[in-house]
């Protein structure tokens, strides 16, 4: 029997706010056996898990009290297709909504579903207040606005939620972005060519092309790919990338060696390590070696460097709008991060030799997680300096909000 659309996004809703799963995860699942309607079902679960905040707004106006998961489940799905999918009507919205509680077994609620959903149909506006407008929970845009100033935060908000641009890298090896364009028009797919990389415009998964097969590019979002660039990796260097997985700063590091030196790719989890394996086999990319290793802890087997990254593992509130779940996490779950990333920079700083330099970066929008990490370590190590520091914040067609800073080790 073949799933109603709308069920199978409850199922995966269900699964990301009462079950825990990651989004993305949840989603790949949900799809892996379907073939139709997969563009509406992802708009229903990435965009109801975006705004969610806003969808409460509008639901909790019209109900007093508790209500069951099943049910606000529905609500938001109904809700989500009034507010922000023109294209379906109304009463498809609202019918669809209680036609699906009927399915989850909450047929009690479905006169419930019927009239706040027509109430909501009547009642569009969405007000000012930033947390509701974008769906981002207030304390999280106080401490923004408390580290970045209220105009910054301002100017970023509204793209949070849009689709996230899709960035190609050329592999120059084999192209570059203009014959990666072309290549990529015979999979129909369309883009538009830019330095090193083609934005891609269309929904077509880029991993069934003959270029992807063909070892003729990776991806990589912008601003990863610019950190990877600020390493300033050269031939015959010796570079580690410390925190690897899945690999694209690495496969761009490995592009600025002219696939020469050697560079150290290294994760605590081995099936993350095939990750990085399998994308360098792809790319004919023959100077990463990738292995396990805990980057908190020395490990006098690591050879001294040239050139090291510490992308560390951090909060993930600059790349939201890829997982936009990531919002709603309590911001005292990541308070303990700041020890763990100062941990991991300052192990690795003992394999760089005198000269060399070490990026510390995070895809986050967090100065506990960020400044605040580098100037403690400088504080403590004065025989680095900082060359280089850079917080980008999201823009349409730009990269994702990203922190790094660049150091050089004058000495020993």
């Amino acid at each position: 029997m073949i799933k109603n659309p709308r069920l199978i996004a409850f199922e995966t809703l269900y699964s990301i706010f009462y079950d825990g799963s990651y989004s993305n995860i949840a989603l790949d699942k949900a799809l892996s056996s379907i073939d139709k309607d997969k563009a509406f079902i992802s708009a229903l679960v990435y965009g109801v898990t975006e705004r969610k905040i806003t969808l409460d707004y509008f639901i909790d106006k019209y109900i007093n009290g508790k209500i069951k998961p099943k049910v606000r489940i529905a609500l938001w799905i109904g809700a989500y297709q009034l507010l922000f999918m023109e294209k379906v009507p109304s009463s498809a919205a609202i019918n669809e909504s209680v036609n699906l509680a009927k399915q989850v077994g909450q047929d009690y609620y479905s006169k419930l579903i019927n009239a706040v959903l027509h109430k909501i149909d009547n009642d569009r506006k969405i007000p000012d207040d930033l947390s509701v407008k974008y769906s981002v929970p207030q304390n999280l845009i106080n401490m923004w606005i408390k580290q970045y100033g209220e105009d910054k935060v301002k100017a970023f908000l509204p793209c949070i939620n849009d689709k996230p641009p899709l960035f190609a890298i050329a592999n120059k090896k084999f192209v570059n972005s203009d014959e990666l364009l072309y290549e990529l028009e015979c999979s129909n797919v369309v883009g538009e060519a830019y330095d090193d990389f083609v934005i891609i415009e269309n929904g077509v998964d880029l991993t069934k092309t003959k270029a992807f097969k063909n070892g003729l590019f990776y991806i990589e979002d912008l601003s990863s790919y610019n950190c990877a660039k600020a390493l300033n990796a050269k031939e015959n260097d010796i570079v580690l990338d410390m925190c690897s997985a899945p690999g694209g700063k690495a496969f761009t590091i490995s592009q600025s060696m002219n696939n020469s030196g050697k560079l150290y790719c290294f994760d605590m989890y081995e099936h993350r390590l095939k990750l990085i394996n399998d994308g360098a086999k792809r790319l004919d990319i023959v100077n990463i070696s990738a292995s396990v290793n805990d980057a908190t802890k020395y490990n006098d087997n690591i050879p001294k460097a040239d050139k090291i990254l510490c992308d560390v593992p951090c909060s993930g509130f600059g790349i939201i709008r890829r997982k936009p779940e990531i919002r709603y996490k309590e911001l005292d779950s990541v308070k303990d991060l700041p020890q763990i990333q100062y941990s991991i920079l300052e192990t690795s700083s003992k394999y760089l030799k005198s000269g060399g330099n070490i990026i510390y970066s995070t895809c986050t929008l967090n100065k506990k997680e960020n400044e605040k990490v580098v100037a403690k370590f400088l504080e403590s190590n004065n025989n680095f300096e900082i060359l280089e520091e850079k917080t980008v914040f999201p823009t349409p067609f730009g990269g994702d909000g990203f922190y790094y800073a660049l150091m050089r080790k004058n000495n020993d």
